[in-house]
């Protein structure tokens, strides 16, 4: 049986940043191949490099929105390379645990950020 930490059930019934942002920076996505999970994350990032708007849209079960919404609170003012470190045990932390098999939730959630981040890098070098 799932057992779930207080942190994840308040992710999960009161998940942040949910949505889309307008004419992002840089937009990532990524799905599990261990259920049909999919994840789309939207960046704004200012001049300093650092991330000042993310928000996502899921497709997926309890774990997965839990962990999304962690990830966007996580990185929300974090210069990009702060972000590009973070790990799916980071945000298996910061939700003080995850049942064994819902950790591949918290790696999508790494693989959409850091695809939004190279999808921000690679629109900036296109720009010049």
């Amino acid at each position: 049986m799932e057992t779930y930490s207080e942190k994840v059930f308040e992710h999960f019934n009161n998940p942040r940043n949910v949505g889309v942002i307008y004419k992002p920076h840089g937009v990532g996505e990524a799905g599990s191949g261990e259920c049909s999970d999919y994840l789309v994350v939207y960046i704004k990032v200012n001049g300093e490099k650092v991330i000042e708007d993310i928000k996502f849209q899921l497709r997926g079960c309890a774990a997965a929105i839990a962990t999304s919404s962690a990830l966007t609170e996580m990185v929300r003012g974090k210069h990009i390379g702060e972000a590009l470190a973070l790990t799916e045990a980071d945000i298996v932390d910061y939700l003080d645990g995850l049942p064994e098999e819902k950790i591949h939730c918290s790696i999508m959630g790494v693989e959409a950020l850091k695809n939004a981040v190279m999808n921000y890098l690679d629109n900036l070098r296109s720009y010049w």
